[in-house]
């Protein structure tokens, strides 16, 4: 069994803590992702399931099986790293029984494993060939197929697609989805690309500073992040960030206003609370006709386009002397912008004059101090129109 349980665990290094009581617990058969920013601690954690690294405090449990102080040999866990690692002097067949031959299995049953695992990873044909007449895919395989012939309880990968061109990136991520079908087994995936997160993974965990913030299915994360952080991070591009305050008809900030009944809300009128909104969720008047309950309307310019294929993305100034943030980590951060995207073919242009609302079902609301989320998603009200007698109030 693959369980995998990590208790009241605690990494420190000298006067940093790397990892601080992470409670995880990962099932049988289970694909996880473990998920956040360079530096959070994901890569020290799974070292800790590995072996590699032994926490300061805690406990580590595979299989229902305390591991805490065993070395990795001893654990049934394989690992893929970023760096594939083979070696340049032996063919595929010896790289791949490596580990095998180390431990005297007979030439049968080496035999009868390589050729399984080279069956899985599509290797049929190449177990003669060196590293350096093959493509970065095709050792990337290797490299798993090298992990699978030792029949583990718990695959461990630390970001073993990091050093792949984008489109062969995309074609490894559908080759781990059908490897984990197939083999039926635990896998720990390291990553800080959201993308390999949401597309891959039962579960994803969202760590930052160590700490996790929330472990669940992909689009849980996405649709209801438990604190303004995981909201800020899932999710490409990030979701708009609105400062304001719980008054006695809704939401207040400087530009944006969305009427809802505060009572709903587990917070006190006067409370500073932040509106989260994702770009698909802004909608001009023009697209917004199937919109049920509309928020207040909100007078915008728009800034940069982004066009993506197979959408745009707007950034829109809320007021004249507002700045357009570029910055990965900025986008959607500041109250007095927004970003909105829309179809290809939208006609939007740079430096027009719009009027946008917001999906008030898809409106997220979080208290500013805590970061803790207080909803996702406003009641219909009578108060929303798109009528333009309702705007939002602006300061100029």
């Amino acid at each position: 069994m693959g369980e995998v349980t990590l208790e009241d665990v605690t990494k420190r290094y000298d006067d940093v803590t790397a990892v601080e009581d992470m409670d995880l617990e990962i099932r049988d058969g289970e694909f996880v992702c473990l998920v956040g920013p360079s530096g959070c601690g994901k890569s020290t954690t799974m070292e800790m399931i590995a072996g590699l690294t032994m926490p300061t405090e805690g406990q580590v449990f595979i299989g229902g099986r305390e591991v805490t102080n065993l070395p990795p040999k001893d654990r049934g866990v394989a690992m893929v790293f970023q760096n594939i690692a083979l070696f340049p002097h032996m063919d595929v067949y010896d790289n791949i029984s490596f580990g095998l031959r180390l431990r005297k299995y007979d030439k049968e049953e080496i035999d009868r494993r390589v050729e399984r695992a080279s069956d899985i990873v599509q290797l049929e044909g190449m177990l003669d060939r060196m590293p350096d007449e093959m493509s970065g895919g095709q050792r990337q395989r290797v490299a798993i197929a090298r992990a699978i012939v030792r029949n583990p309880e718990v695959f461990l990968m630390d970001e073993p697609l990091a050093n792949l061109d984008a489109k062969l990136r995309v074609h490894m991520r559908t080759e781990l989805q059908r490897l984990h079908k197939e083999l039926d087994t635990t896998i720990v995936y390291v990553t800080h690309d959201q993308a390999e997160a949401m597309t891959m993974s039962d579960r994803i965990a969202v760590i930052d500073s160590g700490q996790l913030q929330q472990i669940d299915p992909p689009l849980t994360c996405y649709n209801e992040p438990e604190n303004l952080f995981v909201a800020g991070f899932i999710g490409s591009p990030a979701m708009n960030f609105v400062d304001g305050r719980l008054t006695e008809t809704g939401f207040t900030g400087d530009k944006v206003e969305v009427d809802f009944d505060p009572d709903v809300v587990d917070a006190s009128v006067g409370d500073d609370v932040t509106l989260g909104i994702r770009p698909e969720d802004v909608y001009t008047l023009n697209d917004a006709t199937s919109l049920a309950n509309p928020t207040k309307q909100i007078d915008a310019v728009t800034d940069v386009l982004e066009p993506m294929g197979d959408e745009i993305f707007v950034y829109l100034l809320l007021s004249e002397d507002a700045e357009v943030s570029l910055d990965e980590e900025a986008r959607g951060a500041m109250s007095d912008q927004l970003l909105m995207s829309v179809d290809p073919d939208s006609d939007i242009t740079e430096d027009e004059d719009v009027t946008v609302v917001l999906d008030r079902t898809k409106v997220h609301l979080f208290d500013t101090e805590t970061g803790q989320a207080l909803m996702h998603g406003l009641a219909p009200t009578t108060t929303a129109s798109t009528d333009s007698s309702t705007p939002a109030e602006s300061d100029d």
